[in-house]
């Protein structure tokens, strides 16, 4: 009610009837499920092309079949969809995975995908060191490299026994240039290292400190360069024990000598020599723990084709990981957080591999001795542990190493890739729940080996889509019913056998086809289905047309990629099939292979046994669902049935004018409003459609008439 003007004046009012609208939503998304040959397991991944499938899931494999996966969703993605790709699981899968001592890998280590990993792995204790991002054959071989700063200088000192890691080092100075953060000053007194690796005749050492003639300490951090040789004078280096006692000391000049030890470090490679150096500066104190008071954080980590399994290059450095850091609060900057704690940053990111055993729970690190020189205590495993949060902590360090990746299995003990009923049925349920996973074609790739299990594999999909009522899923005969019989007479026979106990439904689409086509990874020519292409098919309907136009016939119905067919069913055969609701694939000389039928699954007469009319609801009803969930808790009254109608008439007549609509009526009025109604929190409009409908049948009748008989005289009668 309009408030009431007391005195003279303009009042304005508004009235929004704008709110919600209608537009198609149909994101032209399929789904597929198979034994590929890489990737995340149970978890469904976006592909847009080729290039990402082969990225992300790996090639097709010519092994129990798999290439039929493969090839189905390659089809598919050839028409210009999005393709949701699930590599199913299997008992037998397993990660490629290694640790330092390269003896006790996993040999049952499953990382399903991210979310298994952060749920189940990325925690502490962990018995692997570094795993393959999915599971399989393919990252055996893979070696990862890390380094932190674990030394400084190499010396030479002769003998080493009765030396061990954690053992204090000190060297007098005189008037030298000594080590550390740039100071280029001369300095007379002593330096302090603790030692953090041995050879046979030499110590690793990390210098600490650095103690005047007067007594002052000062912690100091090393820097290359023409420092390298500060740490030595005279050639007298003692090294003292846990009981402060001096048991090696070097006095020849011939014995001792002094180099850097990040310039000396290698990345274990089998076929090849690379250095450190030239992949990155040394790993030092990260500004994240350097601002927090900690030290030692700083490690790289680099993944490589060390035999060339991968990328057919040995040696091929595949992925660097630099300036990581071992504090898992560790971020790159407090105003932009990117991650940088190891684990983190290499679960996000990586495109190879997981972290999982944090190695300063293992031996590996400085040990806990008592005082040495003027009340030096070295850095313990017991203080220095990583996976903690910087504040105050010294990170232990563990130097070079090469982690060999091995232990990946693939679907079989002996490499197969065969996909069990029970595993694809598994993956194809994540696709059970509409409101969670947007789909609108379900691609049943390939069946399997006994036909019984690829009916009951294409039960499930028309069950998940009669379910979700939002997509169609797309079926194709068993492979042995057309593949290899020359009787076309059996292959129909054998596809009716096929497809009469599949349920009745809407929401299906059967075809007859298998094409042959070729398979550029094995070199060879395949015999696919070809459900991915006439699930594609609707996708470049959607796109060059629109939804509620038919998939089929020389306009929209040609495949792709398709060089013959396993099955070509002449005009006899199709008039067997089409009233069993099975839409043939055939080979028209002049005009190429193309879906010749768009019935859907519907085994009885109605307006939804036709796929353009099934898709051009789904598109309403979609389009439409969403501008009533606009209409959610506003008041159920005039204003906002009038605001309805505002939103869903004119995208009706759109639709009408784009040739889907012969006419439509729109009710949500007192009439269907019924107080009843109301009072129940209910709101309800009633939508009737006359849907546009294909063309299935044409007659031509020629008539021949004599000379002297005019047209108007016959026409009509014949």
């Amino acid at each position: 009610m309009a408030t009431p003007q007391l005195s003279p004046g303009v009042l304005t009012r508004e009235v929004d009837l704008t709110v919600g609208r209608a537009e198609n939503v149909l994101d032209n998304i399929g789904a597929i499920a198979g034994p590929f040959e890489i990737g995340p397991i149970d978890e469904a991944t976006d592909i847009t092309t080729e290039q990402q499938l082969i990225n992300t899931f790996g090639k097709a494999i010519s092994t129990d079949a798999q290439y039929q996966y493969w090839m189905t969703a390659s089809s598919f993605l050839s028409y210009g969809g999005v393709l949701k790709v699930v590599r199913t699981d299997d008992d037998d899968l397993v990660n490629a995975n290694g640790n330092r001592s390269h003896v006790t890998n996993v040999t049952d280590l499953k990382i399903k995908n991210y979310d298994d990993y952060v749920a189940n792995y990325a925690g502490v204790g962990q018995t692997f060191g570094y795993a393959a991002k999915t599971p399989g054959t393919w990252a055996n071989n893979l070696k990862v490299c890390t380094i932190d700063n674990a030394a400084d200088q190499t010396i030479a000192i002769g003998a080493t026994t009765g030396v061990t890691v954690g053992f204090g080092v000190t060297t007098p100075l005189t008037a030298q240039i000594i080590a550390g953060s740039g100071d280029t000053s001369t300095f007379t007194g002593y330096l302090k290292g603790i030692i953090t690796g041995i050879g046979a005749s030499t110590i690793d050492v990390k210098i600490v400190e650095r103690v005047t003639s007067a007594g002052v300490s000062t912690a100091i951090t090393y820097a290359q360069g023409d420092q390298a040789r500060a740490f030595v004078q005279g050639n007298e280096v003692s090294v003292i024990n846990a009981s402060a006692v001096g048991i090696a000391t070097t006095t020849t000049s011939a014995s001792c000598y002094v180099k850097d030890w990040y310039d000396q470090q290698t990345l274990g490679l089998t076929n090849s020599t690379v250095y450190w150096k030239s992949i990155s500066p040394r790993p030092l104190t990260t500004q994240w723990a350097e601002d927090r008071s900690s030290k030692n954080d700083g490690i790289h980590v680099v993944v490589v084709d060390d035999l060339g399994d991968v990328t057919g290059i040995q040696g091929n450095i595949l992925e660097k990981s630099l300036n990581l850091s071992k504090a898992k609060d560790a971020v790159s900057s407090e105003n932009a957080p990117q991650k940088t704690f190891y684990k983190d940053y290499l679960s996000l990111y990586s495109d190879y591999i997981y972290a999982g055993d944090d190695p300063s729970d293992g031996s590996d690190g400085f040990v806990a001795v008592s005082d040495f020189s003027s009340g030096y205590t070295p850095i313990s495993q017991a203080n220095g542990g990583w996976n903690r949060n910087a504040q105050g902590i010294t990170f232990n360090v563990v130097g070079n190493n090469t982690y060999t990746l091995t232990a990946g299995a693939d679907y079989s003990s002996t490499g197969g890739y065969e996909a069990t009923l029970g595993n694809l049925i598994t993956s194809y349920n994540l696709f059970k729940n509409k409101d969670e996973i947007a789909v609108d074609y379900l691609l049943m790739g390939p069946g399997l080996g006994d036909k019984s299990q690829s009916q009951a594999k294409a039960g499930r999909l028309i069950s998940i889509a009669g379910d979700r009522k939002d997509c169609m899923a797309v079926i194709s005969p068993h492979r042995a019913d057309v593949v290899d019989i020359t009787n076309t007479d059996t292959q129909t026979d054998n596809v009716i056998k096929f497809f009469s106990p599949l349920a009745s439904s809407s929401y299906a689409v059967f075809d007859t086809g298998y094409k042959y086509t070729y398979d550029r990874f094995n070199n060879k020519f395949r015999w696919i289905p070809t459900n991915g292409d006439v699930a594609g098919l609707m996708v470049r309907t959607s796109v060059n047309s629109y939804p509620w136009f038919s998939p089929a016939g020389q306009q929209r119905g040609i495949l792709n990629n398709a060089i013959k067919l396993a099955y070509n069913p002449d005009k006899s055969q199709r008039d067997q099939l089409y009233p069993l609701r099975i839409n043939s694939i055939v080979n028209q000389p002049g005009t190429g292979i193309m879906l010749f039928g768009d019935k859907t699954g519907l085994g009885y007469a109605s307006a939804f046994d036709r796929i353009n009319v099934r898709r051009l609801f789904l598109t309403i009803e979609q389009a439409l669902q969403k501008a009533a969930e606009a209409q959610l808790f506003e008041l159920n009254d005039q204003v906002t049935r009038a605001n309805f109608i505002n939103i869903v008439e004119p995208y009706l007549r759109d639709v009408e004018a784009k040739r889907g609509l012969y006419g439509f009526l729109v009710i949500c009025d007192e009439t269907n409003n019924t107080p009843d109604v109301i009072d129940n929190n209910e709101f309800r409009a009633d939508i009737f459609l006359k849907p546009a409908k294909s063309i299935n049948y044409v007659t031509l009748t020629f008539v021949a008439t004599r000379t002297g008989v005019s047209f108007e005289e016959v026409a009509g009668r014949v």
